[in-house]
């Protein structure tokens, strides 16, 4: 799962020095299209008895977590998995000026709320709202002040009195004394990155409901704040820039894919069968017996695997537990799988088999070997589904340098999609080098089915990657189930009002095989 959200508001406070004569801390530039960073020493005369004054800005920002409450509550991601990620990405924006280097920035979570504010003077900051310099917000005309103005007081998450939060116990009320450091940094070199800050502790802090959602403050760490050096000015792109895909973005990562090796089993190696239950047409639990019990949880079904038969001397049988499926620790409703191994060589019994005679011949004559597939009650009374799966033996080969054609095309994909659709993309890929069995019955052809398949969408206009390939946190790996390859994808993580196409990586056999096709495009209106 690979989703983008936007921003709710943004800003950046200042104490600028105007014409060498006055501070200005009550400008406020809510509704500006940037979002600058600058630290000034020495710059400016302040008309005061400070004669080498400091001049700052910090930017504040707060995103749309509804999308991610929304997912925890029902069950599509779970934030407490190794695999969940979250980023703050802000695009840089060069127009000309002049532009710091070699120095630090750092995300802090805010510990109040603060508030956008209309004004959009950037030149000679004449425009007074709040929030600024001097104050967070305004209530029924009644302005709460920061605890120290820039919003510079810090402290641990439950501290009153501060505006950031530097560290905090996220462990929850029955959890131990254990601080998380809640500051993000990021060092720029040229000075021209964007900014991408792992934020993941905060947000699952604060979708958990262990910290409050007032967003962040993002400024210079606080040894580039007081040394005495320039670093002006740092521009990013706000949410009100004309140009929607460089507005600041959430970026959550989550690994939700399912690998159900129906199409790609192997001997000798562990793999994944899933059965899915519907009731009209949705995913539900199953209802098993006279008391139609719901079938639910840990080891809460079996799966009996068959092949041959007894009366001709060659008999198998493997009997494997079964459970509800889970994401990270989320049940998946009407989703139930089992992993195991089958050996194709050893006709002595192991745990859950019953062997007579060895798999190895009708392996060795077909390089595989079918077996019926029956999903039923743990007291073996009540059967819920039976099918088939062919296990093959592993693929070995001479060295080969060539890189299979595939063919790849997409069974459902739509010309338009509304932005709030999440929408499931199928994905058919042939082999066109695959060997070809003739028989005289039609049958179905089957997708390919890859372990470490990814995806990407770029925009088909500029050509720019809006999602990249995920491999590290595998929040784009392409989901398997017996009809072949899916991947779900929000629509809402795309500018609206763009064309878009779809890209593809597997990684096989120690090749990365890039796969796309120019010619198939659709749009989010």
């Amino acid at each position: 799962m690979y989703r983008i959200l936007s921003a709710s508001k943004d800003t950046y406070i200042t104490d600028k020095i105007i014409r060498n004569a006055f501070r200005v801390k009550d400008a406020n530039v809510g509704n500006a299209a940037t979002l600058d960073l600058f630290k000034l020493y020495d710059e400016s005369v302040s008309g005061s008895a400070d004669t080498k004054p400091r001049e700052m800005s910090r930017i504040l920002i707060k995103f749309n977590l509804k999308p991610l409450r929304d997912m925890v509550n029902d069950g599509l991601i779970d934030i407490n998995s190794s695999t969940f990620s979250a980023k703050i990405k802000l695009h840089d924006i060069y127009g000309g000026q002049t532009t710091p280097s070699n120095f630090k920035l750092i995300a802090l979570p805010l510990s109040q709320s603060f508030d956008e504010g209309i004004g959009r003077d950037i030149i000679k900051f004449r425009d007074l709202d709040s929030s600024n310099y001097i104050t967070a917000s305004v209530t029924s005309g009644v302005p709460t002040l920061w605890n120290q103005q820039g919003a510079l007081a810090s402290g641990t998450l439950g501290s009153t009195n501060i505006d950031v939060i530097v560290s905090g116990n996220l462990a929850g009320p029955a959890g131990d004394a254990t601080y998380t450091n809640l500051s993000s940094e990021q060092i720029f070199t040229k000075g021209s990155e964007d900014l991408i800050l792992d934020v993941t502790n905060t947000i699952s802090g604060t979708v958990s409901n262990l910290m409050s959602d007032h967003g962040f403050c993002i400024a210079y760490s606080g040894s580039y704040e007081k040394d005495n050096y320039s670093y002006f000015v740092k521009r990013f792109a706000s949410r009100h820039v004309s140009k929607e895909a460089i507005r600041p973005k959430l970026i959550i990562r989550y690994d939700d894919s399912i690998s159900d090796n129906n199409n790609n089993f192997i001997f000798d190696m562990s793999g994944t069968l899933y059965l899915n239950n519907f009731h009209r047409g949705t995913l539900s639990n199953i209802m098993s017996g006279a008391a139609a019990t719901e079938v639910s949880g840990d080891n809460s079904l079996i799966l009996t695997l068959k092949s041959g038969s007894a009366s001709d001397g060659k008999y198998f049988q493997k009997i494997v537990t079964a459970s509800q499926h889970k994401i990270g620790i989320n049940e998946k409703t009407g989703i139930y799988s089992a992993s195991f191994a089958i050996s194709q060589f050893s006709s002595s019994n192991h745990t859950g088999e019953i062997r007579n005679g060895s798999l190895q011949s009708e392996v060795n004559s077909s390089m595989s070997a079918s077996f019926t597939a029956i999903w039923g009650s743990l007291d073996n009374t009540v059967g819920y589904h039976t099918g088939s799966i062919v296990v093959k033996s592993p693929f070995r080969t001479s060295f080969n340098g060539s890189v299979n054609r595939l063919l790849l095309s997409f069974t459902n994909l739509q010309k338009k999609y509304r932005q709030n659709d999440r929408v499931k993309i199928r994905v058919f890929i042939e082999d066109r080098d695959r060997q070809l069995i003739f028989k005289k019955k039609p049958i179905e052809s089957k997708s390919q089915v890859y372990q470490n398949m990814f995806y990407q969408i770029r925009d088909a206009q500029n050509n720019d990657i809006i999602i990249p390939f995920d491999y590290n946190k595998n929040s784009t790996k392409l989901s398997s189930d017996s009809e072949g390859m899916y991947f779900h994808l929000y629509m809402d993580s795309l500018p609206k009002n763009r064309s878009y196409k779809i890209e593809f990586l597997i990684r096989d056999f120690d090749n990365d095989l890039f796969l796309d096709d120019d010619n198939v495009n659709f749009s989010v209106i």
